[in-house]
């Protein structure tokens, strides 16, 4: 019952910390009370694209005319099916995870797990029975769940959260998303798309409200011009689910009005799963609701060591990999260079998408720097135009002294797959000038990019 390393929880930042552990020849074991692949491969990232994509796929065939293609009779959207794919692919995918802890001889234990004092974890079965395992190396992985606001109670059935959204019953009518961030973005994008009407509700001047202002600003007027009402500025007061639906009574600079809907939907963020696992009983320090930790995630007592959304910083899924990564490499001895939380990605995987790294215009702005800033717009594209997606553009901020490459933020077709270029760029202090004169294929959206740096130092050719 001795391990070399003992991962509590098996979302992105658990399992990949357990598999590299078990690269680095460390008899490694898992515990997780769920299905492999946490909240992110079940009910999170993989789900959720697949639903996405359906809505991408239902939305062409809407539109197939304007591509000269003809389809006879009426396209419906088939939610029941939908649901079922999304759960087929994610349980697809929780079975891979099995087969890479077979593969690397990684222990899978069933249960609950609560750390205890002396590097121990005691698991709770699902039949009751408890077991104590013990480790030299102890790594938290327990993830987030869905947040909840005491005037939003969620009922699992009018108000509703993610793990919900995922696989209603039937279409609603009608949808209140409460929160524009990535995850109401994306369901109120999904729920538009295929038929239900959808008023997204943001509490901050703009949508995606972390992105920069004119990236909101534009994926607000997409939304808009697909149909769906947008109120920002906006707070809701409460919610009366005392009859067939919800009424929901929401606050603005316009005054106080009332909004039905079939179902509300809370995104308004996520809480750390820290509850019960024993933190008190080890004495591991806290910091705002969140694991304390140093660079390589090693916590207040020795041998015990956190990462993902329990720790502070960017809750993520390819954050908590490099972070399960980094912890582990640490751990075997190795020297790893701390994660670099200035050059994360952050996806938004809406129509359009969004996709950016670094500051924003404002941030760069309030720091100090003096900046020269590149636009291109999807418009000037000739990919995008003969994709038929011309909404959208590329941005980038540079520092004009050194050259540095502060920021880049993408709205637009494929600007999700688009962002790696820029991490690459920023990692290895590429220079503008390094990338308009590295090549980009053509024609590819891929070329907004280069373009957009080119305008920044004046070259631009396209626009």
């Amino acid at each position: 019952m001795n391990y070399d390393v003992i991962v509590l929880g098996s979302g992105p930042g658990g399992y990949v910390a357990a598999i590299r552990a078990s690269q680095l020849g460390k008899k490694t074991a898992v515990v997780e009370k769920a299905e492999l692949g946490g909240v992110c491969l079940n009910w999170g990232c993989i789900p959720t694209k697949a639903l996405l994509k359906s809505a991408q796929v239902f939305n062409y065939a809407s539109h197939a005319v304007d591509y000269g293609v003809k389809i006879d009779g009426e396209v419906v959207p088939d939610f029941k099916r939908m649901v079922e794919r999304s759960r087929e692919v994610a349980n697809g995918m929780s079975k891979g995870i099995q087969y890479l802890f077979k593969k690397n001889k990684i222990d899978h234990i069933q249960g609950f797990g609560r750390i205890k004092p002396g590097k121990k974890i005691e698991v709770t079965g699902n039949n009751g029975e408890t077991k104590e395992y013990t480790a030299n190396h102890i790594i938290i992985a327990t993830g987030a769940r869905s947040k909840e606001l005491p005037n939003m109670k969620k009922d699992g059935k009018k108000i509703i959260g993610y793990h919900e959204a995922l696989v209603l019953s039937s279409l609603p009518k009608s949808m209140v998303v409460v929160g524009s961030g990535a995850i109401g973005s994306e369901f109120a994008y999904f729920y538009n798309t295929i038929g239900t009407q959808v008023t997204l509700i943001e509490l901050l001047p703009n949508i995606v409200p972390l992105e920069d202002e004119e990236i909101s600003k534009q994926l607000g007027r997409s939304f808009k011009k697909a149909g769906m009402k947008v109120l920002t500025n906006t707070i809701v007061e409460s919610v009366d689910t005392t009859g067939k639906g919800c009424k929901v009574r929401v606050k603005s600079k316009k005054g106080e009005e009332i909004i039905e809907a079939d179902i509300v939907l809370s995104a308004v963020g996520i809480a750390a799963n820290l509850d019960g696992i024993g933190l008190e009983d080890v004495g591991i320090t806290l910091e705002n609701d969140k694991i304390k930790v140093d660079e390589y995630y090693r916590t207040s007592i020795p041998g015990y060591f956190a990462i993902g959304d329990v720790v502070h910083g960017p809750a993520l899924a390819h954050v908590a990999s490099y972070e399960g990564i980094t912890c582990v490499e640490k751990i075997a001895g190795l020297n790893p260079e701390p994660v670099d939380y200035n050059n994360v990605p952050a996806c938004t995987y809406t129509y359009p998408e969004i996709a950016s790294v670094g500051k924003t215009e404002k941030q760069a702005i309030e720091a100090g720097y003096d900046i020269k800033i590149g636009k291109f717009p999807y418009m000037a594209s000739g990919k995008a135009s003969a994709a038929g997606c011309r909404d959208g553009f590329v941005k980038v901020i540079f520092e004009t002294k050194y050259g540095e490459l502060l920021g880049c933020h993408m709205i637009g077709d494929n600007v999700t797959e688009m962002i790696a270029e820029v991490i690459v760029a920023r990692k290895l202090n590429i220079t503008g000038e390094e990338i308009i004169k590295s090549m980009h294929p053509h024609p590819t959206m891929s070329e907004a990019l280069m373009e957009a740096v080119a305008a920044a130092y004046g070259e631009a050719i396209h626009l």
